[in-house]
This record gives C-alpha cells, sequence and structure tokens, in this order.
C-alpha cells in the first residue's frame, strides 16, 4: 500500500501500542524564537489515515518540522486484531511525542487533532501537559447530545463500548465481507458526502480511502469503532482539564454540527473557538483561512 503522506517515514516500535508509522518532516527552525514541532493525528472511522491531515502535513513540511501519524488499526501501522481502546490510542500518540521530542529536544510541541483523534490528543495532553505548548481540536467528538447522555448515564467513566455489536460484527462467516461492502467506492462517496455536507469531495481522500480499505486487517480496528469501544464517557472532562491553549475549530455542514456542549468550554480562558462555513474537513475545503486563523491562534499561545 502507498503511503498516505510524502517524505520520510519513521516506523516506532512502542511495547504498548506496537507497531507505529509516523510520516516526519524534520525541518527545524533555530535560535530563541525556534518554533516547535507540529504533530497531526487524524479521526477515526472506517477509512481513517495520516491521509485525512494531508493540507496541512503538505503546508507545514516546508516550514517548520511536521509529523503525522497513522494509529493504531490504521494506515501503514499495525492493523492485527487485538482490542482497539482511547488507552492503546493514546499511548500511541504519547509514543509518537516521546519519538519527535528525542529529535528535536524534550521542548513541549504543537498537536492538531481531528474528530475523534481528539478525545486522544486530549486525554494525552491531561497525562503529560508539560509535552505539548498547544492542542488544536477539528470538529470535535464528545460536544454532542449523545455524549452528554452517555457521560451522565456511566458517572463519566469508561466507554460507549457495545460488546455484543462488535461480537455479532466479528462472526468469521461475515466479518470481511460485510466490511467489503461498506466500503465500496460508493458507500465511501456516501460517507465523505455526509462528513462535507456536500456533494463535492476530495477526491484524491475518497480513493485513498478505498485503498487503505481494502488491506489485511482493515476492518479490525473500524468495528471496535463502530462498536462504541473507541469514545471515551470522559472526554469532555478531558477537554476541560486541558491547562494550556486550545483551539477548537468545526463547519455547520453535513453530519457533525451538534457542538451543544460547547458551552462548557466557551468560557475557559485557555480555549477560543472559530466556526467555519465549512463541513466537518475545514482544512480540506478551506485551507487559506483554516490556516490564518491556526495561524492567528498560534501567535497567541506563543509567550512573550
Amino acid at each position: 500500500m502507498p503511503a498516505p503522506l510524502p517524505g520520510r517515514r519513521v516506523e516506532l516500535a512502542d511495547r504498548r501500542a506496537g507497531r507505529l508509522m509516523l510520516y516526519g518532516e524534520a525541518k527545524a527552525s533555530s535560535g530563541a524564537t525556534a518554533t516547535p514541532p507540529l504533530l497531526l493525528v487524524h479521526s477515526v472511522n472506517a477509512a481513517a489515515t495520516a491521509y485525512e491531515m494531508k493540507p496541512l502535513f503538505e503546508h507545514y513540511r516546508s516550514q517548520r518540522a511536521v509529523y503525522a501519524l497513522d494509529l493504531p488499526g490504521f494506515g501503514l501501522s499495525d492493523r492485527s486484531n487485538r482490542k482497539y481502546t482511547p488507552r492503546l490510542m493514546t499511548d500511541a500518540i504519547h509514543a509518537a511525542v516521546h519519538d519527535i521530542q528525542a529529535a528535536h529536544g524534550d521542548g513541549a510541541i504543537d498537536i492538531v487533532a481531528l474528530s475523534l483523534g481528539c478525545e486522544f490528543a486530549a486525554r494525552a495532553a491531561t497525562e503529560a501537559p508539560n509535552a505539548f505548548r498547544s492542542i488544536a481540536l477539528i470538529s470535535p467528538t464528545g460536544f454532542d447530545r449523545r455524549s452528554a447522555r452517555a457521560a451522565t448515564h456511566s458517572g463519566g467513566n469508561g466507554t460507549r463500548a457495545m460488546p455484543w455489536l462488535h461480537g455479532l460484527l466479528s462472526v468469521p462467516l461475515w466479518k470481511r465481507g460485510f466490511f467489503s461492502a461498506l466500503t465500496s467506492r460508493a458507500s465511501i462517496r456516501f460517507f465523505l458526502q455526509k462528513t462535507w455536507g456536500a456533494k463535492q469531495i476530495d477526491e484524491g481522500l475518497l480513493e485513498y480511502d478505498y485503498i487503505t480499505t481494502h488491506q489485511p486487517g482493515a476492518e479490525n480496528a473500524p468495528y471496535y469503532f463502530v462498536s462504541g469501544y473507541l469514545f471515551s464517557t470522559d472526554a469532555m472532562k478531558l477537554y476541560q482539564n486541558l491547562s494550556m491553549p486550545v483551539w477548537m475549530s468545526h463547519g455547520v455542514r453535513g453530519d457533525f454540527v451538534d457542538y451543544a456542549q460547547k458551552v462548557q468550554i466557551k468560557r475557559l480562558p485557555n480555549w477560543s473557538v472559530s466556526v467555519l462555513q465549512t463541513g466537518a474537513m475545514p482544512h480540506f475545503e478551506k485551507p487559506v483561512e483554516f490556516i490564518a486563523q491556526f495561524e492567528t491562534f498560534l501567535k497567541g499561545a506563543t509567550p512573550e
């Protein structure tokens, strides 16, 4: 399978997260005003890979050290048949941060995450706050009414796992066949159009999504995603506990527009929120506007 992003690849072997693929451009600024490395974390869905962060990776690769991670179960990382949990995904981010810091010094980095990847990034940043200078969240999960209900019913701990559904999906007789039907080009286009909230999508992302979903083991992590194992019921608590500058951006079209719980963080002094006239992938739809707002946020996050 071709790599989702151009440039250098770094294969990590983490004892907790397994084999991970980190794509990196190690160009680094120097001097007193050196820009810290940037780590990009994709979302989780049936076809997720680091390709979802391609516009940002390509923009920054000639300007600063930028890295993108294939989370466990996706892209060129380990897709073995194991249990996929928020802990596994968070450990993968910790492993990537450790490797980046080993290459660039122990300074704090910037991180940008997408959708469900935001929950894993937030957990990593609450567990190791000194490792992160700032955190940017694109269309983050955990802000909708369903998440609020799940947090209330669970006491704010655990996940939304449905073991019965995972067991049903994993029956060997149809495990692979059902996933193949779910990831036909027509199905992928349908789901991307729901994400964009428009007929026009990124055709390169569609083609790569098709390629990555037709590899051995491609169904393993997505079945845990569909069964709720990767959704944490304490996501809002994680977001509220972030101590570094946080920027949240989201669109207004498509299936991902319920941010009812946004009111809980809007008044926090370290948070800023931008609403773009896009779907859930603003960095694809309006990259110039998105990057300009991200850069404004980063300037405010830089100590004088």
